[in-house]
């Protein structure tokens, strides 16, 4: 693959540059119009955001923010430049953080991670990110279409079932986490289905160690990991040089010291801020919670766009597993509904090239009934399902920390 989607992949960083501080006082504009993003950027003037040392000057928004605001200003705490009745579709995630959506056209700019994945017009493309209340599927799904490509909408879940449509409609393609489709291929194995449609996948919402990623490739599937969220669609995707992500069209990038707004130097650590030129969509410097370090240099797949090294951790405790966030408010929430639970921690593994999930609980009341009613309590707010393991009171560390992301970083 030596093609790209369009001609704005590889233009000049200079233009490009150029191209996304002119646009972007227009885009504040728009978000000072409504009144959540008036009062969390005071009084500024927006034609004066012209460079990256003036946007520097602005506050952070933190997406571990988002849930308060939304739960004091609902819906969207203010923060939406679209109303309610204009939007196609509401979802929301984990948090609970609401989103809205346009449903109209590639608003997600998934389009291009896709393209960069192999994914082409006529493709069938087996989509198993959740279609259920969060807008993932629907963000893979919409980009596809718009790429000409007939989507097959499986959701997570039910392999059997999803083997047996692989082996009828027969797709090209792939789109979920990496863990789900080893179980697709783990399971076709097992039943003696042939799935050997499968040639290309895009995934993401999961860690991809190069042990997997060697399994998959073996298998006869070239994998390529995007970086996604339900706020801002694709944000930066692999190409085939396999070297870092590139950073998606539109988007302004800031790696900020953690816990602060101060961008750091090039190719240090630090939590990504985007800045989303977008007038149906604005976000100015949301900071996701992510880590992550610059590249240097340009990619030899020819795209000049600034790359990421990829997913290096969390900023907070805030995780996420199997593709769904798990935030300490909601490990609060779980201790809230169990008196009899003194602490709680969520410990997450890597087991088998999957992703393991242990809820450990101080009680002092220990009994298989509140183990299992933990375990039903967790699937319900955090829809994980988890194993409980409880211990005495004093059997876990007085350290504050509540989400234990215990994976290997590679």
């Amino acid at each position: 693959m030596n093609d790209h989607y369009d001609s704005r992949e590889t233009q000049g960083r200079e233009e490009r540059e150029r191209a996304l501080f002119e646009q972007l006082p227009e885009v504040i504009a728009v978000a000072l119009a409504s009144p959540g993003w008036r009062q969390h950027l005071g009084k500024i003037d927006a034609k004066e955001i012209t460079s990256r040392a003036a946007l520097a000057d602005l506050p952070v928004l933190r997406k571990s923010a988002l849930p308060a605001l939304q739960k004091a200003a609902p819906p969207f705490g203010g923060f939406s430049v679209v109303p309610v009745p204009q939007l196609g579709r509401l979802f929301t995630s984990p948090g609970p953080i609401y989103e809205g959506e346009m449903a109209s056209g590639d608003e997600w700019r998934y389009a291009r991670v896709l393209f960069a994945a192999g994914f082409r017009p006529g493709d069938i493309v087996l989509n198993c990110f959740s279609y259920h209340m969060t807008p993932g599927g629907f963000i893979l799904d919409s980009g596809a279409r718009a790429l000409g490509c007939p989507v097959i909408p499986a959701g997570p879940g039910h392999s059997e079932q999803v083997v047996e449509v692989i082996a009828h409609l027969r797709p090209v393609a792939y789109c979920g986490t990496p863990d789900f489709l080893k179980i697709l291929l783990d399971k076709a194995e097992e039943l003696g289905r042939d799935v050997s449609s499968l040639r290309k996948a895009s995934v993401s919402g999961a860690a991809f160690p190069p042990s997997l990623q060697a399994e998959v490739k073996a298998r006869g599937i070239d994998a390529y990991q995007a970086y996604a969220t339900a706020d801002l669609g694709g944000i930066a995707y692999e190409t085939e040089a396999h070297e870092g992500l590139v950073l998606n069209e539109d988007i302004i990038l800031e790696i900020l010291r953690p816990g602060t707004g101060d961008p750091v130097a090039e190719g240090e650590v630090g939590e990504i801020a985007v800045t989303l030129i977008d007038r149906h969509r604005p976000l100015i410097r949301f900071a996701l919670g992510d880590m992550t370090a610059l590249l240097p240099g340009v990619s030899a797949c020819g795209r000049s766009n600034q790359r990421i090294k990829g997913w290096m951790g969390r900023a907070d405790q805030t995780a996420k597993v199997r593709g769904m966030f798990v935030r300490p408010e909601q490990i609060a929430e779980i201790a809230k509904r169990h008196p009899e639970v003194k602490r709680l921690r969520l410990v997450i593994g890597r087991a088998q090239e999957q992703d393991t999930v242990v809820l450990k609980a101080e009680t002092a009341s220990a009994s298989a009934a509140l183990q299992k009613a933990l375990a039903e309590t967790a699937a319900g707010i955090t829809n994980l399902r988890c194993d409980v393991a409880l211990c005495a009171t004093g059997g876990l560390p007085n350290d504050g920390k509540v989400i234990a992301d215990e994976r290997p970083l590679s």
